[in-house]
């Protein structure tokens, strides 16, 4: 007999269905004279992440179809009109790692979560929304090359902050996931599966559904940390990204794909390493992520006195991207950025001086990019918490949480995300969408 829950979400989607065939943008985005496009217009937009979308979507203990309905008709009425998901999630040991998950070693893949995608992204094409897949993760909150490595046997596995493993141990140990045959054998199979998969909603297949903007390999996949390993496994880092964005395009060549690297400052600090990451034909198009805080660039224990010097180096940081961008005729995204609140705070509402600063530098950068033709296609802030909250006073997450925010659970929640109670950072995302909708109309 089928739950009440079950009987709701079967219910909603029936409803979704027929909405979504209506949906206002029925076309793929794609890449022309290195711009993205769509309906044969440059494709620009306000965008935000939304990692937990499959798990609110979900008719399993993660879901919550009403609260999605609600944080995507917030997020369309701001004019956010791109989110970048995740659609895959691995069982870890890790004591900050998300469950459920997508799958674990074998081929036991979670119909709910894979039902959970198919909901959000039918909910999204009511909205004309477009979406971002990632389909790994280089660090170990879902998961990720990790735990494929874990499951292989290659190394002893330890989770992200260990003392005994101190940086960049992590990211050598992740990192080696790129040339373990038996951890791409998994993946790819898990990949045929969700890029093969047919919509439980809408009854169309993946490769056939203009919702998606683009299938992206991994969130931050990085060559290593050290440059002792990093370098030595820079071939076999660029082999990957070749192989693996190929390999997806047989099974879908409809649909873009891109890295989710974070640019220079994940690539070893080397520029050469983001031109050849993004060398590839089946690479459609460049990402970049800015991290003032994670960089050391801004202290976020003396946020106003260092604020200057940091926002100049973020400044030079984009511009050189969109200069390579530029070189290699390819459009760039700059889907992750964020900032701390004032004095690091979690709650929501609290002060966000220099984050709105922050926000509206990448913003201005971005449309001055944008009125002058360049590559720049549009932005995904990180990460949309809205109506979610903290559930415990030290803000960090523990495992059964349900009120999922955008801020990941090796993070305190609200540490980088935006809470739909942050009036003044709503206003500049707001503010910026309507930018950049009225270039169209130029």
């Amino acid at each position: 007999m089928l739950s009440r829950r079950h009987l709701l979400v079967a219910g909603a989607a029936a409803t979704i269905v027929s909405q979504a065939r209506a949906a206002t943008s029925s076309t793929f985005v794609t890449v022309r004279d290195g711009r993205l496009s769509l309906d044969g217009e440059p494709y620009r937009f306000v965008g935000a992440n939304l990692w937990y979308g499959a798990w609110l979507g979900s008719p399993g203990p993660s879901g919550d179809v009403a609260r999605l309905e609600r944080e995507l008709d917030r997020l369309k009425a701001l004019g956010v009109t791109n989110l970048r998901v995740l659609g895959a999630g691995e069982t870890s040991p890790a004591k900050v790692a998300i469950s459920p998950t997508f799958r674990g070693s074998g081929e036991d893949y979670d119909q709910d979560l894979l039902k959970g995608l198919d909901v959000l992204l039918a909910q999204m094409a009511r909205r004309g929304m477009k979406a971002v897949i990632y389909v790994n993760n280089f660090w170990d909150w879902s998961g990720g090359m990790p735990a494929y490595l874990r499951w292989t046997g290659n190394g002893d596995w330890f989770q992200q902050g260990d003392p005994a493993h101190p940086w960049p141990e992590f990211a050598d140990y992740s990192a080696r996931f790129y040339g373990d045959a038996k951890a791409q054998d998994l993946f790819r199979h898990y990949l045929r599966a969700l890029v093969g998969r047919v919509s439980t909603v809408t009854g169309k297949p993946y490769r056939d559904d203009p919702t998606i903007m683009a299938w992206q390999l991994a969130n931050e996949p990085r060559p290593g940390g050290s440059e002792a390993f990093g370098v030595a496994n820079l071939p076999t880092y660029y082999r990957w990204i070749a192989d693996t964005s190929a390999f997806i395009k047989t099974l879908d060549p409809r649909h873009l794909v891109t890295t989710g690297s974070e640019g220079a400052m994940g690539c070893l600090e080397r520029e050469a390493c983001v031109v050849e990451a993004h060398r590839p034909a089946s690479i459609d198009y460049l990402t970049l992520h800015v991290w003032p805080n994670n960089w050391g660039w801004i202290d976020p224990k003396n946020q106003p006195a260092t604020y200057d010097a940091g926002e100049a180096k973020c400044r030079d940081y984009i511009t050189r991207h969109i200069a390579i961008a530029r070189s290699l005729n390819k459009p760039l995204v700059i889907e992750e950025f964020g900032l701390v609140r004032d004095g690091r705070a979690f709650a929501p509402g609290s002060p966000t001086t220099d984050r709105d600063r922050f926000y509206g530098m990448i913003y201005g950068l971005v449309l001055s990019d944008m009125k002058a033709g360049g590559p720049t296609a549009g932005t995904n802030f990180w990460a949309w918490n809205g109506e979610g909250r903290g559930q415990h006073a030290d803000a960090w997450f523990k495992m059964g949480d349900r009120a999922y925010v955008g801020d990941p659970p090796q993070e305190e929640q609200g540490l980088f995300g935006l809470f739909d109670a942050d009036a003044s950072t709503l206003a500049v995302v707001r503010d910026h969408a309507q930018a950049v909708t009225a270039l169209a109309a130029r």
